[in-house]
């Protein structure tokens, strides 16, 4: 082969190299491009946690009754009545008097049982517990104004850009931050 030929090759490739990479300079802009945050604003949502709250509460109580009917204060009270009416006049007054003083004290003696009752208590303590909802805040996006090319947009992100964003070849902001190894 002719050296002159092979040299002429050489230079040859060696132009079209160097002419490619000057055009696809030219092209190609010279790192990232960003697009200038204005302002960011957090976007926030209210969550609502459920827990249990409990707690110990006096509770006073009615003893359990023993006597339903009274029967024992309305004896007691008939046989005091009773007394006490036979001690009052003499003859047939006083078998009306001893009839109506054992009806009596028999009615009166049921009331002060039923009272006595109704006031014999006893207390206990008793867990109350009842659902209370904890509100916090949780931020799930942040709205973004930026300035590109002269002209203001917003934009909502996933997180927060810091000062720019990046600016893909056809003049798109890019959102996505790529993990490495993604």
């Amino acid at each position: 082969m002719n050296k002159s030929l092979l040299v002429g090759a050489v230079l040859g490739a060696v132009g079209v190299t160097a002419g490619g990479a000057v055009a696809t300079y030219s092209l190609v802009k010279s790192g990232p491009e960003y697009a200038q945050v204005l302002a960011v604003e957090p976007v926030k949502t209210q969550i609502k946690t459920p827990r249990e709250v409990c707690k110990d509460v006096a509770v006073t109580r009615q003893a359990p009754v023993k006597d339903q009917h009274q029967i024992a204060g309305t004896v007691v009270g008939a046989l005091a009545g009773g007394l006490l009416g036979n001690q009052i006049g003499g003859g047939t007054g006083k078998k009306i008097a001893t009839v109506a003083g054992a009806v009596g004290g028999g009615y009166a003696g049921n009331k002060v049982q039923e009272g006595m009752q109704n006031r014999d208590t006893y207390t206990t303590t008793q867990t109350r517990c009842n659902t209370v909802n904890d509100i916090s805040d949780k931020v799930v996006g942040y709205d973004v104004r930026y300035s590109l090319d002269g002209k203001e947009g917003k934009v909502r992100m996933d997180r927060d850009p810091g000062n720019q964003i990046p600016v893909d070849k056809e003049g798109k902001l890019v959102l996505s931050q790529n993990e490495p190894g993604q």
